[in-house]
This record gives C-alpha cells, structure tokens and sequence, in this order.
C-alpha cells in the first residue's frame, strides 16, 4: 500500500521529529505530500484580548519551529505542508483529515503504564486511532 497524502500532527518536540522522519521515509518522492500541523490548545469560554495576543505568540513561536522543521527536510524533495490551528486537538486533527482527504496519520503518543493502563484510553493518540476514517500509525 502506498500513500499519498501523510498527516503528521505535531508538538514540536524533538519525539514529534522522528515521526516526521519516518513519514517522508514511507512517501514517495515527487508523488505524495506530508501535512505536518500543530493545534494550540484552546481555552474553552474565554474570550480575552489578552489570550488572543498570547495565541499569536504561540502561534508565531510555532511557525518559526515548522519553518526550520521544513528547511531541515528541504533536501528530501517531499513536500510538507504546515499548518498551525487553534482549538481542539482531537477535532482538528480529524477535520484535516477529512478536508485534505488524509491516508495515512502518523503520530506519537508515550508509553502506557501496564499497572494504571486505564489511564491511557483518553490520549489524543488513542481518540485519533478509533475515530478516524483512515489508517493510523502510533510510534512510540
């Protein structure tokens, strides 16, 4: 199976890049593409002057962090598209999906812990494995 279109959803840490790594690694050159986003948490039932400065400043910071991500990858010839949201992760996450007609999500999530694996059913990771429409692959 190939795939064309690889949604890498991103914290913009250094686990996050190995993700990458491994997307262009399984998209061909000069066929597909990687969308590479970053959703900001949004606070629920605040609508604040202030918050939205800090929204943009997380926001600026982020691109400055994809934009280097993208110029460490340039030489892959892939294309990698960015794209930095604020709201709700999991939703984000599943409408670019939907939008940009995704096969493939490649994500990180941690290690459960075995003795409280209870605990790890509510990760971003997990909610994006049962409700997406497409594959997805979980690195850890």
């Amino acid at each position: 199976m190939t795939f064309k279109n690889i949604l890498v959803p991103t914290d913009l840490t250094e686990k996050s890049r190995k993700v990458l790594e491994l997307a262009i690694s399984m998209i061909q050159k000069n066929v597909g593409e990687i969308t590479l986003i970053h959703v900001i948490e949004k606070i629920e039932d605040i609508d604040d002057e202030d918050l939205d400065n800090f929204y943009k400043k997380l926001s600026m910071r982020a691109q400055k962090e994809l934009d280097k991500v993208i110029l460490d990858n340039k030489s892959y010839g892939i294309r990698i598209n960015t794209e930095i949201i604020i709201g709700k992760r999991v939703p984000e996450i599943l409408r670019i999906v939907h939008e940009r007609s995704v096969d493939l999500i490649i994500l990180k999530s941690h290690k459960i812990d075995e003795v409280c694996a209870g605990e790890g059913w509510a990760t971003i990771s997990y909610k994006i494995a049962i409700m997406a429409p497409c594959p997805v692959m979980i690195v850890k």
